[in-house]
């Protein structure tokens, strides 16, 4: 077995540091790491940067729309959800005891209280984040597919329609800009939405917010990290987790490929940024998050019509699907599936989630996409990845109790939004500084946030 030694720098305060996980996180984490002067090593077994979750998600950067799963009304939803193929939210009961756990804890958080208290925390994180991903862009130039144009969301049932006024309250509360707009005022906004406008009871809208291609963001961003000295270690998979102790540094087991030598990797701290999977890493050394897959599904279409296609990135409300514009391609994203770790396409469920979100475009815009199954002829590239979500869609960022161990996952269906500024918090705690935005990390006491509390939006 091959070990290999990372000492601290000479220069005090910077540190060698190992980042598992090339996602979103992973990379902004070791970009905002190594503008900081730290040594950065980051190791992933697939080939490149953001070849799972990170991949093909809904594009969406939507500091206004991160509402969590759990209120008052998802329980019963779930439940009438339970055999309902297409549904938003589907639970593929298992006997597994961590998604029973997980359930017991989404439980515990739907309520009105603990609902506020996590949407403060949700969009502190959003709007700290949104001003980190705007300076990246500043200093970088990358170019990603970036449209500035706000996300609308609209609603089919008259009686969804009345009920988001009160969201568009709450969001008031906390600083977010969202306004509710008419069917004429959606469809101004948007006028690809034309075809289906008898449907459309009406929406809301949010200027601020964004869309883009998080895979080529994080790709050109992986470029540059490694310009600026961050080793990759791609092909490696991660076998096991050592905390510093008695003087030791930190410790990580590879193996390279499936049946390639393992060998110890140390360094001064380890961020473990491994999406869903890093519950699996940190339960050996007594570190319990509180993260399970969530199984979401996505579809990019060809344009066919470019001139009638959306440019503003929208949310369907009754399907509970994204939709964002992509260049010359659209993508169609959503729902979740609790149902453990697999990531087959090809399930009766998959098959029928999948031919939903084709189905559901083609509905809203007829002729605009190429939506032709494969047996037609078409060529949707369909995808599925698992977003790493905990019961009160915050997200474990900071310190661990494993000396050494740190933890920056559990964004749910919002890497993208709360990637760039994850990265940076992240960084600036193993700095030994505090962010400035009122969210409480992973090592902190639970806050007790008031409901009219006001944090500044991006």
């Amino acid at each position: 077995m091959l070990l290999l030694f990372a000492c601290k720098s000479a220069d005090t305060g910077r540190m060698n540091i190992i980042v598992l996980g090339a996602g979103i996180i992973g990379i902004s984490t070791a970009w905002h790491l190594r503008e900081r002067g730290h040594q950065v090593t980051v190791v992933d077994r697939q080939s490149g940067p953001a070849l799972e979750t990170s991949y093909a998600n809904g594009g969406q950067i939507s500091v206004s729309y991160c509402e969590p799963w759990a209120n008052r009304q998802a329980p019963w939803k779930a439940l009438r959800w339970m055999f309902d193929k297409q549904a938003p939210l589907l639970l593929r009961p298992r006997l597994d005891s961590a998604q029973w756990r997980w359930c017991l804890q989404f439980l515990a958080q739907c309520n009105d209280r603990a609902f506020a208290r996590n949407v403060q925390q949700i969009v502190a994180l959003g709007a700290y984040s949104h001003l980190a991903l705007k300076d990246m862009v500043q200093k970088t130039g990358i170019e990603f597919e970036r449209l500035e144009r706000g996300i609308a969301h609209f609603y089919s049932s008259p009686q969804a329609f009345a009920e988001a006024a009160e969201g568009v309250e709450l969001m008031r509360q906390y600083g977010v800009q969202r306004r509710l707009v008419s069917r004429e005022e959606l469809l101004a906004i948007e006028p690809a939405f034309t075809p289906y406008a008898a449907q459309i009871a009406g929406g809301t809208f949010t200027a601020t917010d964004e869309s883009g291609d998080a895979r080529l963001f994080t790709e050109k961003l992986a470029d540059l990290c490694a310009q600026a000295g961050v080793q990759f270690l791609y092909g490696h998979d991660i076998l096991s987790l050592q905390p510093a102790r008695r003087g030791k540094p930190a410790q990580v087991q590879l193996r390279e490929g499936s049946d390639g030598a393992r060998r110890m990797l140390s360094a001064d701290a380890v961020v473990v940024a491994c999406g869903s999977y890093t519950p699996l890493l940190l339960r050996p050394l007594g570190v319990h998050v509180p993260i399970y897959p969530g199984k979401g599904y996505s579809a990019t279409l060809p344009l066919l019509r470019p001139e009638k296609a959306p440019m503003v990135s929208t949310i369907d409300d009754s399907r509970k699907v994204a939709m964002s514009r992509l260049g010359n391609r659209l993508r169609v994203a959503g729902t979740i599936e609790l149902g453990g770790f697999d990531l087959s396409l090809d399930t009766p469920t998959a098959r029928a989630r999948c031919e939903m979100l084709v189905r559901r475009v083609e509905e809203l815009m007829p002729g605009v996409c190429d939506t032709r199954l494969p047996e037609q002829g078409g060529d949707p590239q369909f995808w599925c990845g698992l977003r790493p979500a905990t019961p009160s869609n915050i997200p474990c960022i900071g310190a661990t109790r494993a000396a050494g161990i740190w933890v920056n996952a559990g964004h749910g269906t919002l890497g993208w939004t709360h990637g760039a500024g994850s990265g940076k918090a992240m960084a600036a705690l193993m700095s030994g500084e505090r962010p400035a935005l009122d969210f409480r990390f992973w090592d902190e006491p639970a806050p007790e946030i008031a409901r009219g509390a006001r944090i500044a939006s991006a």
